[in-house]
């Protein structure tokens, strides 16, 4: 097992809920604390809720210790994935076998904030918009070098109504295909 980090505060600085909250997620433990502020258990432990610290238990802080670069670079990962992908905690936990508050610490360690649920709701309609989009290009692309709207929609296991939706999103200008018929050769668009 590593030796704890060090809990060197200057004597000059007050012992604040922020500097304490630094050193315990950082890895020192209440004891340590403690032993380096003069200041009571109490006294810390109260100071780390105030500034909103999330606790660990006694077998979190010796996992942590154990390899902090591993535990960095599971926590710059899990940062990746729910801050570029649109993760939930939910799903940062299932992904590492951790619980959800696990997910949060980690996060949190990494230098992320927490999202609301709206705020994932809208970043997750984005991304599904962005691919819509993408699909809807790569749909006009097929029907300019010639597929028809019902091969499109075979071909994506769609309706021809959603390929049609898509390909006046791409803003595709569409073909005009003549019937010959009773109908005096009006035309439909395909």
């Amino acid at each position: 097992m590593k030796p704890p980090p060090p809990v060197t505060p200057d004597p000059n600085q007050a012992v604040t809920a922020d500097t304490l909250r630094k050193q315990y997620e950082a890895g020192a433990t209440v004891d340590e604390l403690v032993a380096a502020s003069g200041l009571s258990y109490g006294t810390v432990l109260n100071r780390l809720h105030d500034a909103g610290t999330v606790m660990r238990t006694s077998w979190q802080t010796r996992r942590m210790r154990q390899d902090p670069q591993a535990r960095r670079r599971l926590a710059a990962h899990l940062r990746t994935l729910y801050e570029q992908h649109g993760a939930t905690l939910t799903e940062l936990a299932a992904g590492v076998g951790e619980t959800r508050r696990a997910a949060r610490r980690l996060l949190i360690e990494a230098g992320g904030s927490v999202r609301t649920t709206q705020q994932t709701l809208r970043m997750r309609a984005a991304g599904r918009a962005a691919e819509r989009h993408k699909l809807a290009l790569s749909l006009r692309a097929r029907y300019e070098a010639g597929a028809s709207v019902p091969e499109l929609a075979e071909d994506c296991n769609y309706s021809v109504a959603t390929v049609y939706r898509l390909l006046h999103q791409a803003k595709t200008p569409m073909r005009v295909q003549h019937r010959h018929g009773a109908t005096g050769g009006e035309g439909k668009r395909s």
